[in-house]
């Protein structure tokens, strides 16, 4: 087994199962890994319990271990079925599937590491999975382009509401000064920045008829900026529809996903893709 080369054998049909739903075999092998990734989320929610750990904490731990076993059957098979293995492993949904591993391996294999950091620390790292239900649904495909097409609109308005903050916090602590509570701009642009996403934790209050007119006016325009990034990411959303139906195709050079049933190049990277495989639910 040579990696690098193209695809066939065991390893072609390793990977349809893998990486394609198109298929009866892939849509089985898709959903019962979503079912393993969320049963493996309740028990690291219900271990994170007190009173259920303390009854049936042996058992919590004895499946985590079989989840994690699964994880690593899981994370070897794609690393074997991909040209090339290092740009999987290197990719998103490859460190995602490493940080699903590590948390369980790493609280055996290096004892003294519970001498620096709670093992409850890495048992919070294994929520990390509930991120590879992503690969399985369509719209999280969809959601990560619109954001990703409007990430210079979103950054635009980021740095307006940076210099906004900026500007009325310097304001404020001009006004208030620091027998108010308003010590340093730092602070200011705390008290700005918490007015404006209305969530106003009330730690800091203006105690001036001035100061109080500014936390109007920034708490008027939290409003306002709250529907502007909703409304840029939604209209993205919109237009990213696509204008053909398109399949879960993987292009075994550069992993990229979504080709449509005729495609005969990858979108992405220009290599050939493999012949079109699907096995319609009821089909022979």
């Amino acid at each position: 087994m040579r990696f690098g080369r193209p695809l066939q054998g065991w390893r072609l049909r390793l990977h349809t199962i893998i990486f394609e739903a198109d298929t009866r075999a892939g849509r089985a092998f898709d959903l019962a890994l979503i079912w393993v990734i969320l049963a493996s989320i309740v028990v690291v929610v219900l271990d994170s319990i007190v009173s259920v750990r303390a009854v049936i904490g042996d058992w919590l731990g004895a499946l985590e271990w079989v989840f994690t076993l699964l994880f690593t059957v899981e994370y070897i098979a794609r690393l074997l079925c991909v040209r090339h293995p290092l740009r999987y492993a290197l990719s998103v949904y490859g460190l995602i599937d490493l940080i699903a591993l590590l948390p369980t391996y790493l609280a055996v294999l290096v004892p003294g590491l519970h001498a620096l950091i709670d093992v409850r620390v890495l048992r919070l790292l294994r929520i990390f999975r509930i991120l590879k239900l992503g690969a399985y649904v369509a719209e999280f495909g969809a959601l990560g382009r619109a954001l990703a097409a409007s990430r210079r609109k979103i950054l635009v308005f980021l740095s307006f509401v940076m210099m906004v903050v900026l500007v009325m916090g310097t304001l404020m602590y001009v006004v208030e000064g620091a027998e108010h509570g308003f010590t340093s701009i730092p602070v200011g642009v705390y008290w700005a920045i918490t007015t404006m996403t209305t969530v106003g934790f009330g730690d800091i209050t203006p105690k001036t008829d001035l100061g109080r007119l500014i936390a109007s006016v920034m708490m008027l325009m939290g409003w306002g900026t709250l529907a502007v990034p909703t409304g840029i990411v939604s209209a993205e959303f919109t237009a990213q529809k696509a204008p053909r139906e398109t399949t879960t195709r993987v292009c075994h050079e550069c992993l990229s996903e979504g080709h449509s049933a005729d495609a005969r190049f990858c979108r992405d990277c220009g290599a050939e893709l493999p012949p079109y495989q699907s096995d319609p639910i009821g089909g022979g």
